[in-house]
């Protein structure tokens, strides 16, 4: 997964992913078929363990307002290596997802996840007291992960840490006051 995660799907070469995993060239082909299969079981390891994450992150905390604004500024708490490397998902999108439509499923089944995953936490925000009663949830969570996958790019794009606190801050601000 790492290898595909740093260098992109085009860019891995089968010599990478075989030194990185520590087996042969036929031993790779036996157990994942081709560079693409392992893509994809890689791609979709990446998103169930980054969807479990978001869940348990938004869910953290008595307040979700205030989980959800630590998820989002926690891209500016990253370090510059990890900004650099950006979201596996997010660089597969950019890559793929127009091309392949197997990568454009697994991109779109995790993008439901965390729409719902965000949904979720606006209406536990709305019975709280948190948000106005009249905020959509479901506009909100497209919303929240257009925000999400946008910070993301910003970061990889070498936006400063406090320009994504900013966005981070703006996006909050703006959820607020719906």
């Amino acid at each position: 997964m790492a290898v595909f995660w740093d260098k992109g799907y085009e860019a891995t070469s089968t010599d990478d992913l075989v030194r990185a995993m520590g087996i042969g060239r036929q031993s790779m082909y036996d157990t994942f078929g081709d560079k693409h299969r392992l893509f994809l079981e890689a791609l979709q390891r990446y998103n169930a363990e980054s969807g479990a994450g978001l869940i348990e992150r938004l869910h953290a905390g008595a307040s979700p307002l205030m989980a959800l604004e630590k998820v989002l500024m926690a891209i500016a708490h990253q370090t510059p290596g990890e900004r650099a490397r950006g979201c596996m998902g997010v660089n597969a999108t950019a890559e793929l997802a127009q091309k392949d439509p197997e990568v454009a499923s697994i991109i779109r089944a995790t993008g439901l996840l965390c729409e719902t995953a965000f949904e979720q936490i606006l209406r536990e925000a709305k019975r709280q007291g948190e948000l106005s009663p009249s905020v959509d949830e479901k506009k909100g969570g497209r919303f929240l992960l257009a925000a999400l996958q946008g910070l993301r790019v910003t970061a990889k794009a070498g936006a400063t840490p406090e320009a994504l606190r900013d966005i981070a801050t703006f996006t909050m601000a703006g959820l607020r006051a719906l």
